[in-house]
């Protein structure tokens, strides 16, 4: 019998986890644990060998970004897959970049599921097809001034800082406070920003800077 593939289901609801259970308790799966949020499966980490962590994206305390962040980092031999209701171009990149190897929507087929976990325990990336057409649809509503837009775009250094904030999801006043400046003067670093990245909008700035790794907190 081939070895056991060894998982940590992670969703802060319960049926949920149990429902998974439910279908994933075969000879090629061992769920060796189970947690409510990022921090509880990071202590379950400390204690198990884990091949796979099967995690959904909105959870309480710690968040299924920030856990595939701390997971890259602490324990990368792990393989993370993005098991969530969250279709959002913006949230796919944010969990890819991350570290996550996979992502699948809940409301995919159980032989996806365990397909998925199947093809993130070797190393190798699996989408679901409706998370494919997600991100193809994204690429392709990019304005083809965009897609020419380089790494090396001279931002200058507030612009750099102000970008940073907006990753971070500070307001205009809060980001006037933290740099000692008036709101005014963040809404011109703010058009400036736009019209250098050829985005349009907050949210295309974050993805212009999550998908270029200006940020090592990102």
């Amino acid at each position: 019998m081939n070895t056991p593939i060894k998982l940590i289901l992670v969703d802060d609801h319960i049926m949920i986890r149990e429902g998974l259970k439910s279908f994933l308790h075969q000879d090629q799966f061992l769920i060796v644990g189970e947690a409510n949020n990022g921090q509880e499966a990071l202590e379950l980490l400390k204690e198990n060998e884990v091949n796979v962590v099967v995690t959904d994206i909105m959870m309480p305390e710690m968040d299924g970004i920030e856990l595939s962040k701390a997971i890259t980092k602490e324990y990368p031999e792990v393989q993370i897959l993005a098991l969530t209701m969250m279709n959002e171009n913006y949230n796919i990149k944010k969990m890819l970049s991350a570290g996550a190897k996979g992502y699948v929507l809940k409301d995919c087929t159980q032989d996806d599921l365990r397909n998925a976990i199947k093809t993130v325990a070797q190393g190798k990336s699996f989408y679901s097809s409706e998370v494919t057409n997600i991100i193809m649809e994204g690429l392709s509503s990019v304005p083809s001034s965009k897609k020419r837009v380089s790494s090396e775009i001279p931002l200058t250094g507030r612009e750099k800082e102000i970008l940073h904030l907006i990753c971070k999801e500070y307001s205009n006043q809060e980001i006037a406070d933290e740099l000692f400046i008036s709101t005014r003067t963040v809404e011109t670093h703010k058009r400036n920003l736009l019209e250098k990245t050829g985005v349009k909008n907050v949210a295309g700035l974050v993805l212009f800077a999550i998908e270029r790794k200006l940020f090592d907190d990102l």
